[in-house]
């Protein structure tokens, strides 16, 4: 082959990859489509989520808020594919959730997806340390001082210095949810779910977590959707969607 075949091979190969990038940055991270979820409690049926159309893309930093009951934590497990919809469709990262498999579900959510739980879902015989160290080791084959790094500066990060052998048992409501949040943040995930995640922590705490998020958010396009009430989550959001009666009734955005 001459070098001008060469060339132009060379020129086409680098345009379709530019258009591949391009094509990759424009897609979105996450899509729902006429959601609805209905539970069943005897004969009488409750609706959850009435029709949900949501895009998401990806390294938005959006916070869902309204009152109890609107269905702010049923849209977060939907969206983390722990849940799934009475009607309706959702994709996440172009993927129709309901076409994969259980095992598919499972490396989603191990891969892509951290999640920061109300009722932090710590394992109980595991000590700080551990509760974070487990969920990097699912993912990350590094060596083991290279784990040990990485646990203990998150650990750290969220106010958890010296507290690492404790229990669950053996923190307060505030500290256990640091660990969650320690935990879903140290996998450095492409997606993070929150729900209410500030809500046990003083101000002093609940800043430095917010700031671990935004660094994340910034510096790695880490998308982060919150379920949350706090203004200081609400301050640094560039997308507000207010739910009720488990429908959108606003979604506002801020350059």
């Amino acid at each position: 082959m001459c070098s001008l075949d060469k060339y132009l091979k060379y020129k086409k190969e680098s345009l379709m990859h530019l258009n591949l990038i391009k094509e990759e940055k424009q897609m979105a991270l996450l899509e729902l489509k006429k959601v609805k979820k209905i539970y069943q409690q005897g004969k009488i049926e409750v609706p959850a989520l009435r029709g949900i159309d949501l895009t998401v893309e990806p390294g938005e930093f959006t916070t869902i808020f309204g009152p109890s009951g609107s269905g702010k934590t049923t849209l977060l497990n939907m969206i983390g594919c722990l849940d799934t919809p009475t009607e309706g469709e959702i994709r996440l990262n172009d993927k129709k959730v309901s076409d994969l498999s259980r095992k598919e579900l499972a490396m989603t959510r191990r891969y892509n997806i951290g999640f920061v739980f109300q009722s932090y879902n710590l394992i109980p015989v595991l000590t700080a340390y551990e509760n974070v160290e487990f969920a990097i080791r699912l993912i990350d084959h590094s060596s083991e001082l290279q784990i040990k790094e990485k646990v203990l500066k998150m650990l750290a990060e969220v106010g958890l210095k010296g507290l690492e052998s404790r229990r669950p048992n053996e923190l307060s409501g505030g500290e256990k949810q640091r660990v969650a949040i320690a935990r879903a943040l140290v996998k450095e995930p492409k997606l993070i779910l929150a729900d209410e995640p500030t809500a046990n922590l003083d101000s002093e705490n609940a800043a430095g977590v917010v700031d671990i998020m935004r660094k994340m958010n910034k510096e790695l396009n880490t998308t982060f959707i919150f379920s949350t009430h706090d203004p200081m989550v609400m301050k640094y959001a560039n997308r507000y969607i207010n739910l009720k009666d488990g429908m959108i009734t606003a979604d506002e955005r801020r350059g």
